[in-house]
């Protein structure tokens, strides 16, 4: 199994992208790895190159770079030789945590999109906080398309039902549309078709509707959103998780004695509530419908976050999801054709 990393993606790279690798090849004995970047930076955190290959890029396509534009005229940078190197065969996946905007145009451009699937998505882990049979579930799409039809979130079910299956080990997963309400008639006119046409798919156990405040109770195993919704649901969850532990900490801080001794004896319990709202932990954002695993982690990311996010790039690959991901797709060819056939005449 080979990975192909741009290690110069991230705002700590390539330091932070290193040692995950390291911590990775550490941890999985059956992973290679190729790491494209500057070499000279590379070689200076590298401690031990058993089963890294370093490769140099001439290039690196920076955080505010245009997205396209970078990908299409840097060809020799990072990121794109990292990408190059799974459509060429070289590399069975393409892990980075750089632009985001320019690892999903990496991901369209050079990688390729199932046959089939209109709109690739991103698909991302978040954990379920409350007492719940369920530990976690997957969101998508959480930011590759601000403009989303219905045939894609269509389609973002029956991925995500793939993911869930595959890699999360969930036998018959749960699949619900984040609305702005759990009756059937609620939502634009795009949801309600999308609503529909989840309603009527026998091959998909769909659940309803679901309310952003109900996500992290462990609602559905699959959430199903429009990316300008799924991102703006990602980062509030993100900036309020944020926020809280913050205030809490301040207002120990700024208490009595007393508060702050007692602060010292729930250590452990706060420890474990920042755990439980740390979704890193799952790895990072998968964009499901092309013809590789393409896995982008957050731009701030830290060694072990990377470390698990090659755990799950792993999983991914073992799971054979994608190739049966597209054989699924092709098989329900007519399938989809009579969706679009409905769609535009309704």
């Amino acid at each position: 199994m080979k990975i192909a990393v741009d290690a110069m993606g991230g705002d700590y790279a390539p330091k932070e992208i290193v040692e995950g690798i390291e911590l990775a090849r550490d941890a999985y004995p059956d992973i290679t790895f190729l790491l494209y970047g500057l070499t000279d930076q590379i070689n200076k955190y590298l401690k031990n190159d058993d089963r890294i290959e370093v490769k140099q890029a001439d290039e690196v396509i920076a955080m505010g770079d245009e997205p396209v534009k970078a990908v299409r005229s840097k060809k020799q940078s990072s990121l794109v030789l990292a990408a190059t190197a799974v459509k060429d065969g070289e590399a069975d996946a393409f892990f980075s945590a750089g632009n985001t905007g320019a690892i999903l145009a990496a991901g369209l451009f050079i990688i390729g999109r199932i046959k089939g699937v209109d709109r690739p998505g991103l698909a991302t882990t978040l954990p379920v906080v409350t007492e719940s049979s369920r530990k976690n579930f997957v969101m998508l799409d959480v930011g590759a398309n601000a403009d989303t039809k219905v045939l894609n979130m269509y389609q973002y079910a029956m991925m995500g039902k793939y993911y869930a299956q595959n890699v999360m080990n969930v036998a018959n997963p749960e699949i619900g549309l984040l609305n702005n309400g759990t009756e059937a008639d609620k939502g634009n006119m795009d949801h309600r078709k999308v609503h529909d046409l989840l309603a009527d798919d026998g091959d998909l156990n769909f659940a309803g509707n679901v309310e952003s405040r109900e996500l992290l109770n462990g609602a559905a195993d699959v959430v199903v959103t429009d990316g300008f919704t799924g991102n703006a649901v990602l980062k509030s969850i993100e900036g309020t998780a944020l926020s809280m532990l913050h205030l809490i900490k301040d207002n120990i801080m700024a208490g009595s004695l007393k508060s702050k001794l007692g602060a010292a004896m729930l250590k452990s319990t706060f420890g474990n509530i920042a755990k439980a709202m740390d979704y890193s932990r799952y790895g990072g954002a998968v964009l499901m419908g092309v013809k590789a695993p393409v896995v982008k982690t957050h731009g701030s990311s830290k060694a072990p976050t990377v470390k698990n996010t090659i755990g799950q790039i792993k999983q991914i690959i073992d799971s054979k999801m994608i190739p049966e991901l597209n054989d699924y797709i092709t098989s329900h060819k007519d399938h989809l054709d009579q969706i679009k056939d409905s769609i535009k005449n309704k």
